[in-house]
């Protein structure tokens, strides 16, 4: 009896989890919305920055990302190594303190503060809280992903933007 009951209990907990990981939950990390007080988590983790992926519940190329591209081990590694990975409902109501010390719901930060009107709109954050890049709609490939990443770790949104960066990253990678 006691046997069946683990069992059971391990089975609805692997079947209630498997939801968050489907969508990316092993690729952003949890929040309570004040982003000031994430940045001195990132500057104390060592991190580049912090990434923030602004995203609504019915878009299909939110989920398409998070259930595929924010999956791949490589990916998630990448990221974590380097950033803090937080996702924003640009509809949600939550009430959120900006990197500013602004207080405001998540909805009005994403559309007055950073202009998000489609999504998925990705943005790389210094530890300053100052926006290094902004990137709309979704990477088609993993590979492209991860150039949005390694453009802030190398430095190279200093010299340049970042359509000429993917066009660098795509000749070498015939070459």
């Amino acid at each position: 009896m006691k046997k069946w009951i683990l069992t059971s209990m391990a089975f609805c907990f692997m079947a209630l989890s498997s939801p968050s990981w489907a969508q990316g939950g092993n690729f952003f990390d949890e929040s309570f919305g004040n982003y000031q007080e994430e940045l001195e988590v990132a500057k104390e983790a060592g991190k580049k920055g912090i990434f923030m992926f602004f995203e609504m519940d019915e878009c299909p190329f939110c989920h398409r990302m998070k259930t595929t591209i924010m999956t791949e081990p490589d990916v998630i590694k990448l990221y974590k190594e380097n950033f803090l990975t937080f996702q924003v409902d640009i509809e949600g109501s939550n009430e959120v303190t900006d990197f500013d010390g602004t207080v405001s719901t998540a909805q009005h930060m994403s559309e007055k503060k950073y202009r998000v009107r489609a999504t998925p709109v990705m943005m790389i954050f210094d530890l300053d809280g100052k926006p290094i890049l902004k990137y709309t709609g979704p990477t088609r490939t993993k590979e492209e992903f991860k150039w949005l990443a390694n453009y802030v770790i190398d430095g190279a949104y200093k010299e340049m933007p970042f359509t000429k960066y993917k066009r660098e990253m795509k000749r070498a990678d015939r070459d």
